[in-house]
């Protein structure tokens, strides 16, 4: 009986891809080329599946293009690469890493936070271009993180996490803006209070945006929201890049209307609009939120469990545990 030929489009852990080939015949990329668009049409014909990455963009005219796909598994939360449309539309099962990332996620976001705000790259860059020649009360002066409030927009499991770090850690006081306020059992550990976006923006000494990106959530923090933040303010980005006007940002930063800004993600990933680069008061670092060896393992292993219970392997034969679509399932 021919087995199943799945696709593999980034390089990832060899161990993973040799679990794989115990179920499929499996073509990988061990060069970790990221294919054009044409490549990946080439290379998905006759598959069955697909093992992706943020770097593949699937759409109608991809599934059009290769029938024979019956479902393609994320490595990552997000899943703004994948039209879902399109996929139900063709009965395409499609599916995420959610759940594996939070924790590490969460610890960058803070991280990148407290970097933005205490202005750590700003007094690295200096110190290594041998300006450090005496201390002044006033050398890289910066608001407090700690008993300060923190303002989070998108209350889903990263979002908890950052409101857990900033509450129980820090002291500090949690607003939190989303779709729909949570049940008070997790409300009260966080002592967390749902506000109206405009009070968020308003009141928050540092913002964190942790919203999933789609077409409603496109700019969501745009000229008009910068304006009515706190000059001493902060925002960091650890959700999609197109949730900010980078434009808008990097006007407020550079006429000090905003304090600093920390972005781990960029609307046009992996070029980064040069206006930040431009900038001091901003912390910038590739993509690498859910960057520990831990982390990106258990993203791996869950992507390869999707694909080999999608494509009839195993208990799970036909469900994968973390489908985005069921209604493919009928």
């Amino acid at each position: 009986m021919n087995r199943p030929q799945v696709l593999v489009a980034r390089k990832v852990f060899p161990e993973v891809v040799e679990r794989l080939r115990a179920h499929f015949e499996v073509e990988d990329n061990p060069q970790d080329t990221i294919y054009t668009r044409e490549q990946l049409t080439a290379r998905l014909q006759g598959k069955s599946g697909a093992f992706i990455t943020g770097s593949e963009r699937i759409d109608g005219a991809l599934l059009d293009a290769c029938p024979q796909v019956r479902v393609v598994c994320n490595m990552a939360v997000g899943y703004n690469n994948i039209d879902l449309a399109a996929c139900s539309a063709r009965q395409v099962m499609a599916t995420n890493t959610p759940g594996v990332l939070t924790e590490t996620t969460a610890d960058l976001g803070f991280a990148l936070m407290m970097a933005a705000a205490r202005r750590i790259p700003e007094g690295e860059r200096f110190l290594r271009a041998g300006r450090w020649t005496r201390w002044s009360y006033d050398m890289f002066i910066a608001p407090d993180v700690h008993g300060s409030t923190l303002g989070i927009l998108g209350m889903g499991r990263i979002g908890q996490a950052i409101a857990r770090r900033g509450a129980l850690g820090f002291g500090m006081k949690v607003l939190y803006h989303n779709r729909s306020r949570l049940e008070p059992a997790l409300e009260a550990p966080l002592a967390a209070r749902w506000v109206d976006k405009r009070t968020l923006l308003r009141q928050a000494d540092h913002l964190v945006l942790v919203l999933p990106y789609s077409a409603d959530t496109h700019h969501t923090v745009a000229a008009a929201e910068l304006a009515q933040m706190k000059p001493s303010a902060t925002l960091t980005n650890i959700g999609r890049g197109g949730l900010v006007d980078e434009d808008a940002l990097a006007q407020a930063l550079r006429e000090g209307r905003l304090a600093a800004a920390g972005l781990d993600v960029f609307e046009g990933e992996p070029r980064v609009n040069p206006a930040l680069l431009a900038l001091e008061n901003v912390a910038l670092t590739p993509h690498i939120g859910s960057a520990s060896l831990a982390t990106r393992r258990a993203m791996a292993e869950l992507a390869a469990d999707n694909l080999i219970a999608a494509l009839g392997c195993g208990p799970q034969a036909g469900r994968p545990p973390s489908l985005l679509n069921p209604e493919v399932l009928g």
